[in-house]
C-alpha cells in the first residue's frame, strides 16, 4: 500500500474537538465561521443598501470574470464520476466488503434528494422554463444559445435543454465527488468526517494544520451561504403562497414569522436525529411531491407530458456539448445569469449535500453511491421539471398563460396550480411541501456545520447544533430582508469560486485513496 495509507493506520488523526462552554468544538474552524457569520448578519441590518451594493458587485464580478472556470469544473467533477463508476473501483465497497446500509434504499434516496434540491425544484420547476420559453421566443443573449425567435417548438426544446442542463446530471457530480471523498476516508480509513480527510493522500499531516483550518472554514462558510439562499427561496416562495392563498401580505414581518416558525420546527426534528426526524420527514415530503405530481400529470395533457418526458432527455443529451461549452459563449445573459450562477451555488452546497450524502451511505458500493447520487435524482429532476415546465408552457402556447408568464416567480407554480382543478387544496399541499422540503435542508444543513466544525463529530451536545441552526437562519433571513435573494446568492456565488478548485483537487485525493483500497482488497 502507499506510504500515506501505512501512516493513518497508526491512528494520528490530528487536534480533534476540544471542549468549550460544554460543546464539542474544533476552535480554528468554529470561531473563524461563527465570527464571519455574525459580521455578515450585523454588516446586513447595519448597512442594508451598502452592503446590498456590495454583494451585487460582487456577484457581477464573480460571474463575468470567472464563467470559464466554473463551469470548466463542473464538467470536469462530471467527467471523474462516470470514469470512477465505470473503472474497476466502481466495485468497491464503501465500509468494506462485509459494511452493511443502514438505511432501505426508498429512504437513502428520499433523503438525498430532500437534503440535495427538493427546495430548489419546487421553486424553479415552473419559473425556469417558463423564462427560457419567453427569452427563446424573443431570441438574443439572454436566450438560451441564441434561442429559437418566433419558434414555439424550438423555443421550447430549448427552454427544457437548458433547465434540465442546470438541475441535472452536473449539479449532482458535485454533490457526489465530495460525498463519495468523506465517505471513503471516514469508512475505509477511519479519518474524521471532514473535508480535510480527502487532502491527507496529498498533504500528508499538514491536513491538520493550518491548511486544513482553511480548507474547513471555506467549506462551513460555503455551506452557510448555499443554504442560507435555499431558505431564503423557500421562504419567499412559501410566503407568495400564503400570500396567492390566504390574501395575507408578504411583508418583513410576516417572512421573519414564517421563518422563526420554521425554526421551532427544524429544532425538534434536530433534536430527532436523522433517525426521528430527517428521515421520517424526507420520506413523507417525496410521497407528497409525487402525489403533486401525479396530480399536475393527470389533469394536464398527460399523454403530452409523458411523450414530451423522452423528449426533453433527447434534447438534453443533444444540446449539452453546447451548454457545457466555457468560452465563446454567444447567450452571456443566460450563460452567466442562470448556469454560472448555478454551478457556484451547487458547489457552495457540495460540502453540504456530500458530508450528508456520505453520513447515510455506509456499505453502498462506489457505483450504486454514484449512481444514486448522480443518475436517480437527475431522472427524477428531469420528471419534475417535465411535467410542471411543460404544462406551464403548454398555458402559454395555448393562449390562456398570460398570468403565468407575467407573475413573478415565486408566484408561478400557484399561478399554474390556480388553473387546474381543487387549486385551494393543490396550493396548500404545495405549501406543505416547500415547508418540509425547508425544515429537512434546514435540519441537514445544521448536523453537517455541526460536524465540520467540531472536528468531525456527530455527537455534538444539542445546544452547539442549536447555534447553527440560529446562524443559518440568521443569515438568510437578514440578507433576504435588507438585500433579497440577489445578496443571498452573491454570498453563494463569492464562497463557490475558490472551493470549485477544493474540488478538483480532491479529486485527486480521492483517486489516490480508491486504488490504495483497491490494492488493499486485491491483497
Amino acid at each position: 500500500m502507499a506510504d500515506w495509507a501505512d501512516e493513518i493506520s497508526t491512528g494520528d488523526y490530528g487536534k480533534g474537538a476540544r471542549s468549550f462552554l460544554g460543546m464539542q468544538i474544533d476552535p480554528l474552524v468554529f470561531f473563524p465561521t461563527a465570527l464571519i457569520s455574525l459580521a455578515v448578519i450585523a454588516y446586513s441590518v447595519l448597512a442594508p443598501a451598502q452592503s446590498a451594493k456590495a454583494f451585487n458587485d460582487i456577484r457581477v464580478w464573480t460571474t463575468t470574470s470567472f464563467d470559464w472556470f466554473f463551469m470548466s469544473a463542473g464538467n470536469l467533477l462530471l467527467l471523474f464520476c462516470v470514469a470512477v463508476a465505470v473503472s474497476p473501483l466502481g466495485r468497491i465497497r464503501l465500509g468494506g466488503k462485509g459494511a452493511v446500509p443502514d438505511y432501505s434504499r426508498l429512504s437513502w434516496f428520499a433523503m438525498l434528494f430532500g437534503a440535495g434540491m427538493g427546495i430548489g425544484l419546487v421553486f424553479y420547476g415552473v419559473a425556469e422554463p417558463v423564462s427560457h420559453f419567453t427569452s427563446a421566443m424573443a431570441g438574443g443573449s439572454a436566450a438560451p444559445l441564441g434561442g429559437a425567435a418566433g419558434n414555439a417548438a424550438g423555443a421550447r426544446d430549448l427552454a427544457m435543454a437548458a433547465t434540465i442542463f442546470d438541475w441535472a446530471l452536473h449539479p449532482w457530480a458535485m454533490f457526489a465527488v465530495t460525498g463519495l471523498a468523506l465517505a471513503l476516508f471516514a469508512y475505509d480509513f477511519g479519518m474524521p468526517l471532514s473535508m480535510r480527510s480527502a487532502f491527507y493522500p496529498l498533504f500528508g499531516k499538514a491536513v491538520w494544520g493550518r491548511l486544513g483550518d482553511g480548507i474547513e472554514v471555506l467549506a462551513v462558510f460555503a455551506t452557510i451561504f448555499g443554504l442560507a439562499t435555499s431558505l431564503g427561496l423557500g421562504a419567499q416562495q412559501a410566503m407568495a403562497g400564503i400570500t396567492f392563498l390566504y390574501k395575507i401580505g408578504s411583508t418583513p414581518g410576516s417572512i421573519l414569522g414564517l421563518v422563526a416558525v420554521m425554526a421551532g420546527i427544524t429544532f425538534l426534528s434536530v433534536r430527532g436525529g436523522i433517525d426521528r426526524g430527517i428521515r421520517i420527514l424526507s420520506e413523507l415530503n417525496m410521497l407528497i411531491a409525487l402525489g403533486l405530481l401525479v396530480f399536475v400529470l393527470l389533469t394536464g395533457p398527460a399523454i403530452e407530458l409523458l411523450s414530451d418526458l423522452l423528449r426533453n432527455i433527447v434534447v438534453y443529451l443533444q444540446n449539452l456539448p453546447a451548454l457545457s461549452n466555457p468560452v465563446g459563449r454567444e447567450d452571456g445573459g443566460f450563460y452567466r445569469d442562470w448556469s454560472v450562477y448555478y454551478w457556484a451555488w451547487w458547489i457552495s452546497w457540495s460540502p453540504f449535500v456530500g458530508m450528508f450524502m456520505a453520513r447515510i451511505s455506509l456499505g453502498r458500493t462506489v457505483r450504486e453511491f454514484i449512481a444514486g447520487a448522480m443518475i436517480a435524482p437527475s431522472l427524477l429532476g428531469i420528471l419534475w421539471l417535465t411535467i410542471f415546465g411543460d404544462a406551464s408552457i403548454a398555458h402559454i402556447v395555448g393562449g390562456d398563460g398570460a398570468g403565468l408568464a407575467k407573475a413573478s416567480l415565486d408566484q408561478q407554480l400557484f399561478v399554474l396550480l390556480g388553473t387546474l382543478p381543487w387549486a385551494q387544496v393543490t396550493s396548500f399541499i404545495a405549501i406543505c411541501l416547500i415547508l418540509i422540503f425547508f425544515v429537512t435542508g434546514w435540519d441537514s444543513g445544521t448536523l453537517v456545520i455541526d460536524t465540520m466544525t467540531s472536528g468531525g463529530r456527530t455527537d455534538t451536545p444539542l445546544r452547539q447544533k442549536t447555534f447553527w441552526l440560529l446562524a443559518v437562519g440568521g443569515i438568510g433571513g437578514v440578507l433576504l430582508l435588507s438585500g433579497g435573494l440577489n445578496s443571498l446568492q452573491a454570498g453563494a456565488i463569492a464562497t463557490g469560486l475558490p472551493l470549485a478548485l477544493v474540488l478538483l483537487v480532491m479529486c485527486a485525493g480521492t483517486l489516490r485513496g480508491l486504488l490504495a483500497v483497491h490494492r488493499r482488497q486485491q491483497n
